[in-house]
């Protein structure tokens, strides 16, 4: 009498474990290609952004152009930390 319902508990158990990996694979892929897109949005305005400085003030070429790979690499590298979050908790 008690071994169907045990069976039944355990079967849920596994569906209901299933069920919350599918979702948090789907959360880590919707935020990654929100932190993908993040990331090409603000890469895209720091390079318009230094070309129109360096359009401006053509003598500031080299300080424009050091401080725009600084901050290129700083969003980059947030891109990167966002992947990798995204491949640990799908594998979670």
């Amino acid at each position: 009498m008690f071994l169907p319902m045990i069976l039944q508990d355990a079967v849920t158990l596994e569906a209901a474990t299933a069920a919350a990996k599918g979702w948090g694979q789907l959360g880590a892929g919707i935020g990654l290609g929100l932190a993908v897109v993040g990331a090409g949005i603000g890469i895209g305005m720091i390079g318009g952004q230094v070309m129109s400085g360096i359009a401006r003030q053509p003598e500031a070429e080299g300080a424009l152009r050091g401080a725009g790979i600084l901050f290129a690499g700083l969003v980059e590298g947030a891109a990167i930390i966002a992947l990798v979050f995204a491949l640990l908790f799908k594998l979670l």
